[in-house]
């Protein structure tokens, strides 16, 4: 039986990080919205509340049944720990002194198993502007701070807890083990979720769900949809067709060397190229949002029509995964779009084919685990995260052959640099963008008017969140001097400092 704990998301933004320390613990986890509770079966172990930007006293504050949960601890955190609050009778007000940022414990009961272990004094990260005044006698005070007396609680006759501060976050110094108690404790939950049972089971699903139907997948030569290609093809083996498509839009001479290092993973690939079509599609779009869905329907014409030269397809996979989701259509949850995905909201409405996403679960890091599980090569499963849609979105504005062409000069001058100084296992992502923006330059005697590159490279785990990385001085020189030297065309480079957020990794 696959244990899982239920997170409920109100709309967080810290409610993927929950999911990322629950399954750091080995233990699996599901995200749903508040709205969309899925029937609690025998494998649910537990239930977590996320937090929200709302008050439980706004008209609109998104709310559920605390009864409904089928007698299932839960651990309420934040707004989640104000819902439970008041949904008991207690008090819930605007707080006197708001706390946001780190704050630190100035009284445990350390009789209760969830906070076994966590020390007095230890910091705990705030980040609320309401707080729980009075309790009724159905609540039992756990913690606090100096300023908020029930900064964690017990819920008498029902196994609820909550938490005002954010153990998910690396800033509540026993954050972790504070979860660790409450999922492996208190819930019950073994610790047996790993990348290897993942694969396992996956293989399994997929058998049921293909059954003797063949699958076309959108090859692109990156970590995602490769773990997904060994994925479908141990569960079925030569009824899976990967398909790797030139679009214009990859990195100098990517389509070549990708097919290259695919030869010895036995997998069924055919590269084709559709560069003019993917070209005229693009033409004369400006929008980046335009431009994703521009791709991604031109990427379902291409396999459709490899489809039918094959015969008898029935399914689409592709290497989606839970970031993907997550930014492009929030189907988890009540948190705003960021972008759209060219293989997630980029989608046609109408498709001749079903779409199998078999990681559409995992963050990027765990599929590099599983990866490794599957023993990929290495130097398949340490690339650098590439867009789907590739360049298109990496030249903003509109796009032409001329720009591809500078940008796949820079980029390569950019990558091949980061190898050769070894920084490029030190950065989590690094990319290359052309600005619409020309600016006065001087080349020997003469005056140039020229486009902007702008360098990126970032630090992260799972892309959720990013930070820009500390790359030196000298080489970011040398490669600035090498761009404008090499590359005709462009006359000024910049370095990208800004993290993520406020900003995204990449500028579209």
């Amino acid at each position: 039986m696959e244990e899982k704990i239920l997170i409920l998301d109100f709309g967080s933004q810290y409610t993927q990080l929950i999911a990322r320390r629950i399954r750091e613990l080995n233990i699996y986890c599901e995200i749903y919205p508040y709205n969309k509770i899925p029937k609690l079966s025998k494998n649910y172990f537990g239930v977590i509340f996320s937090g929200s930007p709302y008050s439980v006293h706004d008209d609109n504050s998104p709310k559920v049944d605390i009864d409904n949960f089928n007698n299932l601890p839960i651990l309420g955190i934040c707004y989640g720990a104000q819902l439970i609050a008041n949904k008991l009778s207690c008090t819930v007000l605007p707080s006197k002194i708001r706390e946001y940022g780190r704050a630190n414990l100035s009284s445990i009961d350390n009789n209760f198993i969830l906070f076994n272990g966590v020390e007095i004094g230890s910091n705990v990260w705030m980040s609320h502007g309401d707080s729980i005044t009075q309790v009724s006698d159905k609540i039992q005070i756990l913690a606090s701070t100096k300023d908020v007396n029930v900064t964690s609680f017990y819920v008498k006759s029902y196994n609820f807890y909550g938490l005002q501060f954010h153990p998910e976050v690396t800033h509540s110094d026993f954050g972790e083990k504070i979860l660790k108690n409450f999922t492996v404790d208190i819930c019950g939950c073994s610790q047996t979720w790993t990348p290897k049972l993942f694969a396992e089971n996956t293989v399994k699903k997929l058998q049921n769900t293909i059954g003797d139907d063949k699958v076309i997948l959108g090859l692109s030569g990156g970590v995602d949809s490769t773990v997904a290609g060994v994925l479908i093809h141990r569960a079925i083996g030569e009824n899976l067709t990967c398909v790797f498509v030139d679009n214009g839009l990859l990195r100098k001479n990517e389509f070549e060397s990708v097919l290259e290092s695919y030869k010895n993973l036995g997998l069924n690939i055919i590269g084709v190229d559709f560069k003019d079509k993917f070209y005229k599609d693009l033409y004369g779009k400006i929008d980046p949002e335009e431009k994703r869905k521009s791709i991604g329907k031109v990427f379902i014409k291409v396999f459709e029509e490899e489809a039918k030269k094959i015969g008898d397809i029935k399914w689409l996979a592709q290497g989606t995964i839970y970031p993907d989701i997550i930014e492009s259509i929030s189907v988890k949850g009540p948190s705003a779009t960021i972008k759209s995905h060219h293989n997630v909201g980029g989608l046609p409405k109408k498709m001749n084919l079903k779409v199998l996403e078999p990681l559409n679960s995992l963050f990027k890091d765990e599929v590099r685990r599983v990866g490794k599980s599957l023993n990929i090569p290495g130097d398949i499963l340490n690339r650098h995260p590439f867009p789907g849609p590739g360049l298109g979105i990496r030249i903003l504005g509109s796009i032409d052959k001329e720009k591809v062409n500078l940008l796949q000069q820079a980029d390569d001058i950019f990558i091949s640099g980061l190898r050769e100084n070894n920084l490029y296992d030190k950065v989590w992502q690094a990319a290359t963008i052309l600005l619409p923006v020309k600016s006065v330059g001087v080349m020997g005697d003469e005056r140039t008017y020229e486009y902007t590159i702008v360098l990126r490279a970032v630090t992260s785990v799972d892309g959720m969140t990013a930070d820009w990385s500390r790359l030196p001085d000298s080489f970011l020189a040398d490669v600035s001097n090498q761009i404008i030297n090499k590359v005709k065309g462009i006359n000024r480079v910049v370095y990208d400092i800004s993290s993520k957020p406020p900003a995204t990794i990449e500028w579209e």
